[in-house]
């Protein structure tokens, strides 16, 4: 995404000035605290317009899969994918049974993510021994989709307006109905095809959609500075779904 670029290398100028400050880094063209202090600035300015750059809005036509149906317009996604070497049915059942300790790096990046804020239990504060895709649907995530060894689908409301409360029995039909100005919906799948005798090609996509455009403009930077933690654990999320379908070939 050109934006978290534009976010990121502003973020490492930043960074390089502050340490200039110190020490000048003369070989990266810092060879003063005067020059330092100026790298800061632009690194922060250059920060400041990749958070502020506009998010393009998709719409996906014609639909495809179940998440097409749950979120055809979206404005913010990522996509990662992995070929496993395992039966649709292996990868299905892996996809329920990953647990947070599978997936490297997943409770690093979240205790990160959360400043370090302990919790009530939630896909945040993944409880041991217990599949995260669990733990997700009966917190803060609804299971919009379930086709069996084809593809599920989750969603769940990452963005709201002040004072509003999460339903007790959300439903599917009601995330679909949400288009009230301040709302940022999230939505994401785990899609299995066949690729090749005895393998398939596992994808995740995660996609937001916001509901109005002051509310899409604050979510972009948050955005635009998770997103490389959020890429990790998608990939390691898939890692560790193709390490345990794998092991049921053993």
């Amino acid at each position: 995404m050109f934006a978290v670029s534009v976010v990121y290398c502003g973020l490492a100028g930043a960074f390089l000035g502050t340490v200039s400050l110190i020490k000048p880094l003369w070989f990266v063209g810092i060879p003063s605290r005067g020059r330092a202090l100026l790298v800061i600035v632009c690194g922060l300015l250059v920060v400041v317009i990749g958070c502020l750059l506009p998010a393009r809005e998709t719409r996906v036509d014609p639909l495809r899969t179940r998440l097409d149906e749950f979120m055809p317009v979206y404005q913010f996604h990522e996509f990662h994918s992995i070929r496993i070497s395992a039966s649709k049915e292996q990868v299905y059942k892996s996809i329920k049974a990953v647990t947070a300790d599978e997936i490297l790096f997943f409770r690093t990046l979240i205790w990160i993510r959360r400043f370090g804020r302990s919790g009530p239990e939630s896909i945040l504060n993944p409880s041991k021994n217990t599949p995260l895709l669990d733990i997700a649907t009966r917190t803060t995530f609804i299971l919009l989709a379930d086709e069996p060894n084809r593809e599920l689908v989750l969603g769940t409301v990452v963005g709201a307006p002040p004072g509003w409360r999460r339903p007790s029995r959300a439903t599917s039909d009601a995330f679909k109905a949400v288009h009230a100005p301040g709302f940022a919906l999230a939505a994401m799948n785990f899609l299995i095809e066949e690729d090749g005798p005895g393998a398939c090609t596992l994808t995740t996509e995660t996609r937001i959609f916001v509901t109005d455009a002051s509310t899409r403009r604050r979510f972009a930077a948050y955005w635009r500075v998770i997103y490389p933690g959020s890429a990790l654990i998608r990939r390691m999320w898939l890692r560790a779904i193709k390490k345990r379908a794998a092991a049921q070939l053993r």
